[in-house]
């Protein structure tokens, strides 16, 4: 797998997160939608490390959320049914993908799709992972 770290450093992961998803909404209000997007897949990466942390003690090293919530849902059942979405999966990937393109990609992102990826990450996302 990969890392191995104390209880402590995995609520560091969890305040960390948590953060980026605040700062998600605020560059999205300030028009930032570059940072915004990067904001949201950190928040949903380490959200992801935080979870796999505290349940199995480790998670392999990877900025994949896509592996990393294929991981989780090895031991939480009600994962699959989000892998197995069609609409999750476009949502996902995009999000995935920002960790390339908001930082090493001349891309903009539009102001709807940040928006949709935001939507998609509190509504359906981050309910899904709080109840693991």
């Amino acid at each position: 797998m990969g890392a191995v770290l104390s209880l402590e450093e995995a609520e560091i992961l969890r305040e960390r997160a948590e953060a980026f998803l605040k700062n998600a909404e605020r560059l999205l209000m300030e028009g930032v939608y570059d940072l915004a997007a990067f904001n949201i897949e950190q928040y949903c990466q380490l959200m992801l490390k935080y979870k796999l942390l505290i349940k199995t003690g480790t998670y392999p090293r990877t900025h994949s959320v896509i592996r990393l919530l294929r991981e989780l849902s090895k031991i939480a059942e009600e994962l699959k049914e989000l892998l197995s979405s069609r609409e999750a999966m476009i949502y996902l990937t995009k999000i995935e993908d920002t960790y390339i393109g908001a930082r090493y990609l001349p891309r903009r992102y539009e102001e709807v799709e940040v928006e949709e990826m935001l939507r998609f990450t509190r509504e359906v996302f981050k309910p899904a992972i709080d109840k693991i």
